[in-house]
């Protein structure tokens, strides 16, 4: 069987929407509890499920070379990436993720280390990269990369106590990841001290940052990463527009909906704005020189009603694909994911067909040619 139909699992996190997924699934609104994330995979931690109820990831494991064709060679008997609708109605944590070569390195230290997988002080949960790229549903919030120096002092600045001195001095000589290194050293009493007074000075912030703070104070209160978010890049994407996150990028999606999809990895480095363990130097290092500026990615017409947001990795590919009372034909290629975020369509690939409603998704196996038809909007993920 080439092209199957999926049943996938919606993560019930506590910073998710109860409007956006049940009403993409056209389900009642509100849900009965917060609605963050519907997986489309076959990450082992959801993975999606056929009509008998197996996980694409055993379905993979027993038919390697069937279902993924080349990619099998390339990524292992995986699905490499992981496509997401990503539903914010508080903000996420502040994070980053490794490269391939350091998630390798530190998940083998971990195990040598004798650290448990399941472990709350665990960093690396498997050897596996988690760049990623989000497309925007709705006009999205977000923190992504660090401001320009001169622009995060200002505003530090603005709002500043006397147990900052050390962290404006740590931006001035070693700049933001050194910052913010000064700002998660601090004792957490002086911490929540210096965010309860910059929480009373916010009114001389700009108004779009003094509603910033206050919003991720009410969400995680006496939290230094309130602080933190001060040295990111704060950005609102328009809906169809994207943002890439590529390795050692300090970013915290704030609310929104979009299509998210990454390679299938699960490394955090945590940097605030969270109760989970927050591992310093390894975040630190992670960080690097802390450079990288946000990549906001315009979308672009590869083909008559098929978009695409280009993006330097080999795990995924994203594109959009609209159907109006007609048909669209893609070219064979690798494992690909079909996600239907509007109408109803019909995947056929020559072998057999599904027909898809809003928020319902499908697996197409590696080789055949791909036709959509009906009226309606998807997401294809491939390699």
């Amino acid at each position: 069987m080439t092209l199957f139909a999926l049943r996938c699992a919606v993560r019930p996190y506590t910073w998710g929407s109860r409007e956006f997924i049940a009403a993409l699934q056209g389900r009642s609104v509100p849900s009965a509890g917060p609605e963050a994330e519907l997986w489309i995979g076959a990450h082992p931690g959801d993975p999606s499920r056929d009509g008998t109820g197996r996980g694409l990831d055993e379905l993979i494991a027993r038919a390697p070379r069937a279902l993924l064709g080349a990619a099998a060679d390339r990524f292992g008997p995986r699905l490499p990436y992981l496509m997401k609708v990503l539903a914010a109605a508080s903000p996420l944590s502040l994070q980053a993720h490794p490269d391939l070569a350091r998630a390798q390195a530190g998940y083998a230290a971990e195990d040598a280390a004798g650290v448990a997988l399941d472990s709350a002080a665990r960093s690396y949960v498997d050897r596996n990269h988690k760049p990623e790229l989000l497309v925007a549903l709705t006009p999205f919030d977000a923190l992504c990369g660090f401001r320009p120096g001169a622009q995060a002092r200002e505003l530090l600045m603005a709002v500043a106590s006397p147990p900052l001195d050390g962290v404006l001095a740590a931006l001035a000589a070693g700049g933001p990841v050194a910052a913010v290194g000064a700002l998660l050293a601090l004792p957490r009493d002086t911490a929540a001290e210096v965010v309860r007074h910059a929480l009373a000075r916010a009114d001389r912030l700009p108004a779009a940052e003094a509603a910033l703070l206050r919003r991720l104070d009410e969400a995680f209160p006496g939290d230094i990463g309130v602080l933190v978010a001060l040295l990111l890049t704060h950005l609102t994407l328009a809906p169809g527009e994207g943002l890439w996150v590529p390795a050692g990028v300090m970013h915290a999606y704030v609310q929104g909906a979009g299509v998210e999809i990454m390679a299938a990895g699960d490394n955090v480095l945590r940097g605030g704005l969270t109760a989970k363990h927050v591992n310093v130097p390894e975040l630190l290092a992670v960080l690097g020189d802390g450079c990288a500026a946000p990549v906001v990615i315009a979308p672009v017409e590869v083909d008559e009603g098929v978009t695409a947001w280009p993006a330097p990795v080999e795990d995924f590919a994203l594109h959009r694909v609209t159907v109006a009372d007609g048909r669209r034909e893609l070219a064979p290629g690798g494992p690909r994911l079909v996600l239907c975020v509007a109408g109803e369509v019909v995947v056929t690939d020559g072998d057999g067909e599904v027909r898809l409603g809003s928020g319902e998704a499908a697996f197409v196996a590696a080789g055949p040619g791909l036709a959509l038809s009906g009226t309606g909007t998807t997401f294809v993920a491939s390699v």
